[in-house]
């Protein structure tokens, strides 16, 4: 079974913490071994696995994402919004995390984030669980 997250974004490119809703998600299908898988179906947002702690950490990731793709430049994409399709490819649609004890494997500093760049927007995450 499929699980359909909602999220929204507020600013044009942000990275919004979803550790919690994930868990969750994990939780619900009473799942104690196996994997969960995180699928962003949108062509200009992204999934990542980083520090949670501080703040900071997303601000940073997001400014360097930014120098290196800028909003404009000499993209031929006729919506405008080529940088957030460049920066989705980069970091990626998907991530596989290991479900061990019911539980989801990430380091003590890890949280999950939605990788917003074309915002603001309603967005969707999906997760499955599969028993492993």
């Amino acid at each position: 079974m499929i699980q359909t997250l909602q999220v929204r974004s507020s600013k044009q490119t942000e990275l919004i913490d979803i550790t919690r809703p994930v868990v969750e998600a994990v939780q619900k299908t009473g799942m104690t071994e196996g994997l969960c898988v995180i699928f962003i179906p949108h062509t200009t947002a992204a999934v990542t696995i980083n520090e949670n702690a501080d703040p900071s950490v997303p601000r940073d990731i997001l400014m360097e994402l930014n120098k290196v793709v800028p909003f404009e430049d000499r993209y031929q994409h006729s919506e405008g919004n080529s940088a957030a399709h460049i920066k989705s490819s980069l970091v990626g649609c998907s991530r596989t995390l290991f479900i061990e004890s019911g539980k989801l494997l990430l380091g003590t500093w890890q949280g999950i984030f939605f990788c917003e760049f074309d915002g603001p927007r309603s967005r969707q995450v999906h997760v499955k669980v599969v028993k492993g």
